[in-house]
């Protein structure tokens, strides 16, 4: 018997798609652009205008990346979803759609211990709506490489923002460590193997 209320999650992800193609895309916005210079700059001058919001691009690119993965892996698992769920799936995609905004501000005051919390916030909150949608696409399956992989960004997120308060020049390193999720499940899945 097939049930008629739930959502087939093929057209969300049609319009995921879209959205973190926007959102990765809107990161490079705030770069600044080729007309601050008065003259063609010099290496120096390159470094002091580009690097912190390079860095913060390759960081949020990334992490954007990864998610974006994480959620297409979901929706595979869980071809279909209750309302609720897809409630929850369009507020994980609008903290995705926010990114360029907190990635614009930590871009340009990366080092300033209230910008890092917010941005580190941002990314926690991500993390964790990506955490409890994987929860509820593995209810009543036990695969703890999968658990790992999606629940690992949420305790480095939460480590990284505590840092961002003490120094958040440790904290750009710190977001970082979110990148090794796919090892923390590898290993996961090794121990319950």
């Amino acid at each position: 018997m097939q049930q008629t209320n739930l959502f087939e999650m093929r057209r969300l992800e049609m319009l995921s798609n879209t959205i973190f193609g926007v959102a990765m895309t809107l990161l490079a916005y705030d770069l600044p652009k080729a007309g601050r210079f008065a003259k063609a700059p010099g290496w120096i001058d390159i470094l002091n205008v580009y690097a912190q919001p390079v860095i913060a691009l390759a960081i949020s690119f990334v992490v954007a990346g990864l998610f974006w993965f994480s959620h297409h892996r979901r929706l595979t698992i869980a071809p279909e979803a209750s309302r609720g769920v897809v409630f929850l799936n369009l507020f994980f995609l609008l903290s995705i759609i926010i990114l360029p905004v907190t990635n614009g501000l930590y871009g340009s005051y990366r080092l300033d211990g209230v910008v890092a919390m917010i941005y580190g916030i941002h990314l926690l909150i991500i993390a964790t709506l990506n955490g409890l949608l994987w929860i509820l696409a593995l209810r009543g399956r036990s695969d703890p490489q999968l658990m790992a992989t999606a629940l690992f960004p949420i305790l480095v997120f939460v480590i990284a923002t505590a840092v961002a308060t003490v120094s958040p020049k440790v904290a750009q390193f710190t977001w970082c460590l979110a990148f090794l999720s796919p090892v923390a499940g590898w290993l996961a899945g090794r121990r319950s193997g």
